[in-house]
Parts: structure tokens; C-alpha cells; sequence
């Protein structure tokens, strides 16, 4: 049975893992990345941020991040499941319980950011109450060319 479990310092090595293994598979690590996976803390904690973690018999395999975006907004960011749990639900799961947490935040908005080519997590994001709308800033990664937002 998976466990949707919170940060702690004990699973950092485990969020840039699984991060890093889905960004270098289709693209590459981006400055950004880099910095927000190698301190998740400073990047996403300490500012009002979130990150989950999906645990499976006592092991890491999936993660994602609620970051301040300001004005009680957040981007669900830094998503991943790794490759060998893919297709048990647990991106859905995380998802879910990341929706539920922008709400105990009274979030004003939950946006995201991703890549057309990542087929599988739109449909997933479409699926859930994510519906693409157009980017109202510049993207801070390369890779974006998708910009959703959360109408449940």
C-alpha cells in the first residue's frame, strides 16, 4: 500500500533522484533544477512550499512540490514516480494529495508548467481538473511549452 507521506530531510537525496532520472531521460538538467533539487529546502520550504512523497513498502518512488508562486498562488512542480512503479497510480495519488494540500492552503491558484512531449503527464494533469491556458509570464525552463491551470 503507498503512503503519501511529507518531506523530510532523510528523502532529499530521494527528490533529486527521482527528479534528475525523468529530466535526463527527456531533456536535461537546467540551471533552475539544479539549484531547486540540490536545496529543496531553501528553494521550496522555506518560502511556504510543499513537497510529497509517495512510499511503497518502505521505499521512495514517487515525488512532487507545491512552490510559492506568489499572491497565494503555487506551481505543482518537480512531479516524478520512478520508472520501475510507473503505471501503479501513484503519479495520480500524488497528485491528488497535492491538490488537496493547495487547498488547506488556500491557494489562490494551483498552475503548472510542462512539455508537450510529455504525453502521458497531460493527459494525467487534463484528467485531474488541469486545463491549458495561456502563459501569463515567461517560462523559467527551457523545456515548457505547456501552461495549466487547476478548475477541478
Amino acid at each position: 500500500m503507498v503512503e503519501i507521506i511529507p518531506f523530510e530531510p532523510r528523502y532529499r537525496d530521494d527528490f533529486k533522484r527521482l527528479n534528475a532520472a525523468w529530466l535526463e531521460k527527456f531533456f536535461r538538467l537546467e540551471p533552475i533544477d539544479e539549484e531547486v533539487l540540490s536545496n529543496p529546502e531553501r528553494t521550496i520550504l522555506d518560502s511556504g512550499g510543499h513537497i510529497l512523497f509517495a512510499r511503497l513498502d518502505g521505499e521512495i518512488v514517487g515525488t512532487c512540490a507545491l512552490i510559492p508562486g506568489g499572491g497565494g498562488r503555487f506551481e505543482l512542480s518537480k512531479m516524478a514516480v520512478d520508472e520501475r512503479h510507473q503505471g501503479l497510480g501513484l503519479g495520480r495519488k500524488l497528485l491528488e494529495a497535492a491538490i488537496v494540500k493547495s487547498k488547506t492552503l488556500c491557494a489562490t491558484e494551483l498552475f503548472l508548467e510542462s512539455s508537450s512531449k510529455l504525453s502521458t503527464a497531460i493527459r494525467l494533469y487534463e484528467t485531474s481538473g488541469f486545463v491549458h491556458t495561456p502563459r501569463q509570464s515567461a517560462s523559467h525552463y527551457e523545456r515548457a511549452d505547456v501552461y495549466m491551470v487547476y478548475k477541478g
